[in-house]
């Protein structure tokens, strides 16, 4: 019996070193939330140092996320649990389009799926319907606006390889067309 408590205290302690690793086989590597915000502050200072984009105003969340008004809305900001309804043009910052809700954006670019029912895509503010981008973004828009949202990759889709028009890391930006709520 004292036998097997040791080799299972040594499973045990092995087990939670390989827990503490970054790359253990048991968890994959741990995303770097505050290292890849970092990297892409800056992507977005260079983008934005040149980037000609017209605005009302431009405001900075402390999330990292960018919010260019180009039109404000008269109504007004949504809560968390609002069900939000947007038209939207999801582009990388050097302009490639990758999604869209409006069927002719699609067809512009060379995206259109067939098939697929473009409308006016809705998600409920803090659920996870959208990236978490979206939901910082449009807590700071008011109803009727349209902005652009400069959204860092932990804020998007962060590593993932699921995409093949969205490189890994990717700062992704939105046109979007705050249509309304409820």
């Amino acid at each position: 019996m004292k036998k097997f408590n040791s080799i299972l205290s040594l499973l045990f302690v092995f087990l939670i070193s390989m827990a503490c690793e970054p790359n253990n086989p048991f968890g994959g590597p741990v995303y770097d939330v505050e290292g890849n915000l970092e990297k892409d502050r800056i992507i977005i200072e260079e983008f934005l140092a040149t980037a000609q984009i017209d605005s009302i105003y431009r405001y900075h969340d402390p999330t990292g996320v960018i919010v260019i008004v180009q039109e404000e809305g008269e109504e007004g900001k949504p809560r968390s649990g609002n069900l939000i309804y947007t038209d939207y043009t999801g582009s990388l910052i050097d302009g490639t389009v990758f999604d869209t809700s409006i069927e002719e954006v699609a067809k512009e670019n060379d995206i259109f799926v067939e098939g697929r029912n473009y409308r006016l895509f809705q998600f409920t503010l803090g659920s996870s319907e959208a990236i978490t981008g979206f939901n910082y973004g449009f807590r700071n828009l008011k109803s009727g606006s349209k902005a652009i949202l400069i959204i860092p990759s932990p804020w998007a889709y962060r590593d993932s390889e699921n995409n093949e028009r969205i490189p890994p890391n990717s700062v992704l930006m939105f046109e979007v067309d705050f249509r309304g709520m409820e």
